[in-house]
């Protein structure tokens, strides 16, 4: 008893500690593509051992034996970069693609992503912030082999090539990558930034390549963070207040540790949520110890707002606020007279993540070193959050990354990483810290809800004249870490994104942001401010189409003339769905195109009305995302984010009654199930732009799609979603 007395100490941290610990060093996101090389000199040295893999870049290990190991420095979360990453290296290295595996990389300055100026992955930005370096590191390693093979055969390099693992020369000598990288090591590669790449054809970008990763998650090998294990591990679970806001004010643990394998109770301030951990040899354990803890809650400083009262809140700001943040202001949207106007209003609400694999994470405090294990998405920021936490040095916590199921930004979250570190430094021991699904989905990190008011008008010959849009809703951006490069002049950029980049023709056009922070955390979710603005702006637009009188594809082509990628997506789409052909009674088709993440996609929903409910029969989905990298998991991302999307769309809320959050399972927070899954093809426009995302741009368009399907079918206007309501 007196062990678990002494552990019952928390260790303090800050919740400001969270606020300030994810600032990524420089103060925002770099915004610049520079190629993070190792210093350099040499890479090798006359005492290499023979056995040694030559590492001609922080990203290639080229074995004796011809193995070619690939470092992928983005989270794996089903996405496929353990794929497209050693791809981009071997189009330009050219290995012998069946002897090439990949290691996840440790969390190490030179693995930042150039996108966002610190390791991490997120924003459908993987091959785009890599496209380029990961190709010339390829190169440089070709170079720095045709360079070895020349010397030691010497022959002029221009009469050695290098091609699948083999280097050849004159005289028909041959020799392995492998044979030739004992010889390289001492040498200095060249710089990548010198080196050629590939223009055309090319061996394995664009063409459908076998995921690496497949062989261990079909065999169960595949390590995830829930299979973490370290010498004398606990698991954690912490009990927090049912209402939103409460604090710890006493608890009582002897009936917790009278379970049998528990082994302390602490209590932690974590980053959203105080509570009080319950730690034991086991997670049934620790959930049985957490079921018996009593723990009294002071809730003066509670949430108490219910979702009405949180909507109606919403909209009287939308109406009255007279100092909204402007986002976009372009002609004069109030000297505008048009023939016709419409205005309509949108709802919608707090969305939760809902990765199959619940948060998780390993920490293990030591003196002076750290370690971190299991699925994140912030490599970067963990590294400096811990390190604030514990007042060190950010290099001396080693982070090793495991697989992720599903990421969807909340990975990006460090809530459970706080309260993992404190707990391991409270009991001097590893601890694996768990969200149960109950925990995870009433967590917060929620994508926020939104209120938006929009006008548009059109002209005597049916073309909008003036749009204006209104939007209120939290900043994600605020308290992340990243409010230097995503707030500019007061404005959440992710707040009205998807709204204030309306593409179509219309010479007026204002839209702003109110914000709105009633106490729930919000945080980056699939697409970001796409998922919701992409609703309002698709259907508002398809008003605006019936209005006038005319098709909507073909109102929204003729307002296209200077977005060709937005229209190539969009004609795509509507040519492949048969666009205007007869479809069976009772069915109707609906379009919407979205632009996010350096890509456009238009799709076109086929739906019918089953029992008094939306029923999805076929999506068809016309892409442009430039450059293609690998063309099955390209098209599997672009199905998985609609699938995403219509998950939201029909069922996807979360909801408080008097501060409580409601939703605690997918009993009440639904996701697609098989029986439901519709027919699904995938178009890609043949491009030879630079690779846009695709982790993100597929979910956008499927609500607004869905809902003008229903419109077309029923006549009625779906302002608010989800659509699980009887139509």
């Amino acid at each position: 008893m007196s062990e678990s007395n002494r552990m019952r100490a928390p260790y303090s941290a800050a919740r400001r500690v969270f606020l300030r610990s994810t600032a990524l060093a420089g103060g925002g996101l770099a915004l610049g593509i520079v190629f993070p090389s190792v210093a350099p000199g040499r890479l090798g040295s006359s005492a290499h051992a023979a056995n040694e893999p030559l590492a001609p870049s922080q990203w290639i290990r080229i074995h004796p034996d011809n193995r070619v190991v690939i470092i992928v420095d983005k989270s794996e979360m089903g996405q496929g970069v353990a794929t497209s990453m050693p791809m981009l290296i071997a189009e330009e290295l050219s290995p012998d693609w069946s002897r090439v595996s990949y290691e996840f990389a440790p969390a190490a300055p030179q693995y930042a992503n150039p996108l966002f100026g610190t390791q991490g992955t997120g924003g459908s930005t993987s091959v785009r912030a890599m496209y380029e370096p990961l190709r010339r590191a390829g190169a440089a390693a070709r170079e720095l082999l045709r360079q070895a093979a020349a010397k030691h055969w010497q022959v002029e390099l221009s009469a050695v090539d290098a091609a699948d693992g083999w280097l050849t020369g004159p005289d028909a000598r041959r020799a392995s990558y492998g044979e030739i990288s004992t010889l390289a090591a001492g040498m200095v590669p060249p710089d990548p930034a010198t080196v050629a790449v590939r223009e055309s054809g090319f061996r394995l970008l664009g063409k459908p390549v076998r995921r690496l990763d497949s062989p261990e998650k079909v065999d169960g090998s595949a390590v995830y963070g829930m299979d973490v294990r370290l010498p004398g591990q606990l698991t954690a679970l912490v009990a927090r207040s049912p209402t939103v806001g409460a604090k710890v004010e006493s608890y009582d643990a002897q009936a917790s540790l009278a379970v049998r394998g528990v082994r302390a109770v602490v209590p932690v301030t974590g980053a959203v949520s105080d509570g009080v951990a319950v730690l034991a040899d086991s997670y049934w354990a620790a959930k049985l110890g957490r079921d018996a803890l009593k723990v009294n809650w002071r809730e003066d400083e509670a949430l108490t707002l219910s979702d009405e009262e949180m909507r109606a809140e919403m909209r009287r700001l939308a109406l009255t606020t007279t100092d909204a943040v402007p986002a976009r202001d372009v002609g004069d949207v109030e000297a505008a007279r048009a023939v016709m106007t419409v205005t309509a209003e949108y709802d919608l609400p707090y969305l939760a993540h809902a990765p199959m694999e619940p948060m998780n994470i390993t920490a293990w405090v030591r003196e002076g070193h750290v370690e971190i294990h299991g699925g994140t998405q912030g490599q970067g920021p963990n590294q400096a959050t811990v390190g604030q936490i514990l007042g060190i040095d950010p290099a001396l916590v080693q982070i090793t990354t495991t697989h992720l199921g599903g990421g969807f930004g909340r990975r990006f979250a460090p809530d459970a990483l706080i309260e993992a570190v404190q707990l391991s430094k409270a009991v001097e021991a590893p601890v694996r810290l768990v969200y149960s699904r109950e925990d995870d989905m009433r967590g917060q990190y929620y994508r926020p809800a939104v209120h938006a008011r929009v006008r548009g008008g059109l002209d005597a010959e049916g073309r909008p004249l003036f749009m204006s849009a209104r939007t209120v809703c939290s900043s994600v951006a605020k308290g992340s870490g990243f409010e230097g490069a995503l707030v500019q002049d007061r404005l959440d950029v992710m707040s009205t994104e998807g709204l204030d980049n309306w593409p179509y023709d219309c010479p007026n056009q204002r839209v702003e942001w109110i914000p709105y922070e009633p106490g729930i955390r919000t945080w980056f979710w699939r697409s970001v401010g796409n998922s919701q603005n992409a609703f309002i702006a698709e259907t508002f637009i398809d008003e605006l189409a019936y209005v006038a009188g005319r098709d909507p594809y073909e109102f929204r082509r003729d307002l296209l003339s200077g977005h060709p990628r937005h229209r190539a997506a969009l004609d795509l789409a509507a040519e492949r769905a048969g666009w205007g052909s007869p479809l069976p009674a009772g069915r109707a088709r609906g379009i919407a195109v979205a632009e996010s993440f350096g890509s456009y996609v238009a799709q076109v929903v086929e739906v019918s009305i089953s029992e008094g409910r939306p029923r999805v029969h076929r999506v068809v989905i016309g892409a442009d995302v430039g450059t293609v990298v690998n063309p099955d998991t390209t098209a599997a991302q672009l199905e998985g984010a609609m699938v995403y999307g219509l998950s939201a769309a029909l069922y996807g809320r979360i909801t408080l009654e008097s501060g409580r959050i409601v939703q605690s399972n997918f009993h009440d927070y639904p996701v697609l199930r098989m029986s439901e899954m519709p027919a699904v093809e995938v178009h890609l426009v043949q491009s030879a732009e630079p690779p846009g995302g695709v982790g993100e741009p597929g979910t956008p368009p499927l609500a607004p799609a869905l809902a003008n399907a229903l419109y077309a079918l029923t006549g009625r206007r779906i302002r608010r979603l989800p659509m699980d309501l009887p139509v």
